[in-house]
């Protein structure tokens, strides 16, 4: 268990063209990091917060699997909000695919042509959604695929699901990628697991899951063939946007049973 974010980063490495775009890699980042990293700046992680009653939610209905529904952050990065909620609102999401899913990592969708190669903005081109580290790639984060860093985000989404992360491997990972993790980020990564080598400011991470995250890690562990393209076909029947009635969230894996 200890090393498959390895295997899951070099899964990530392979896909940069289609699926992540041309960011720097953590073997790349090792070169050109500073010799003396910057003492890590002590945030709030906002992921696992939830949404104030009348906020604005999504709730995208996955058919034969069920809803999932999604808190968006619009006081930090205002412009992905808009263009996911844009999206959704005009029904660009409704019958589109999830068309590539890795287990232990990330399901990803929003692609018209459904090969991870299309896509786009509101504004008709790519945008650039901007990063708060605020938001971190824990399991249900919800984040923009892109080709070389925030600026190239269009409509292609990613959930995370993610696998366990060490105190070694978090270590692992900040040497090699030249990152820092605030002490809450580490506390929730150990605790949750996630993708922590996406951190860093390359993507752009808007939501989280607060409802269906069950719905998320049965698509995950859908049988997949090339390009990790799963061979029966997971759409996405609608996506609607609503306001948050005060329901209970429910996060973290261990709200949802068969999960932990």
């Amino acid at each position: 268990m200890r090393y498959r974010w390895f295997a899951a980063l070099a899964g990530a490495v392979m896909l940069c063209t289609v699926c992540f775009g041309c960011a720097k890699t953590a073997a790349e980042t090792t070169e050109t990091a500073p010799a003396d990293q910057p003492q890590t700046e002590e945030v709030e992680i906002l992921n696992y917060t939830a949404p104030a009653k009348g906020d604005t939610i999504v709730r995208m209905t996955v058919k034969d699997y069920g809803d999932v529904t999604l808190r968006l952050f619009p006081e930090l990065l205002p412009k992905a909000c808009e263009n996911f909620t844009e999206l959704a609102k005009s029904g660009y999401y409704d019958e589109l695919i999830f068309h590539r899913v890795i287990e232990s990592f990330m399901i990803q969708g929003g692609d018209p042509k459904g090969d991870g190669t299309g896509g786009a903005s509101i504004w008709g081109e790519k945008f650039d959604g901007g990063s708060s580290p605020q938001l971190i790639h824990v399991p249900g984060a919800l984040a923009y695929a892109n080709s070389a860093g925030t600026a190239t985000d269009g409509s292609q989404f990613y959930i995370v699901t993610g696998d366990a992360v060490t105190e070694d491997s978090l270590s692992t990972i900040a040497e090699q990628g030249g990152l820092t993790f605030p002490s809450q980020a580490k506390t929730l990564y150990y605790q949750n697991g996630g993708t922590p080598w996406l951190d860093g400011g390359n993507y752009t991470v808007f939501g989280q899951v607060i409802d269906g995250l069950d719905v998320v890690y049965a698509i995950s562990h859908v049988e997949v063939g090339e390009n990790d393209k799963p061979k029966k076909a997971v759409y996405i029947e609608k996506m609607t946007v609503e306001q948050y009635d005060g329901s209970p969230v429910r996060f973290y894996k261990s709200d949802y049973s068969g999960l932990e």
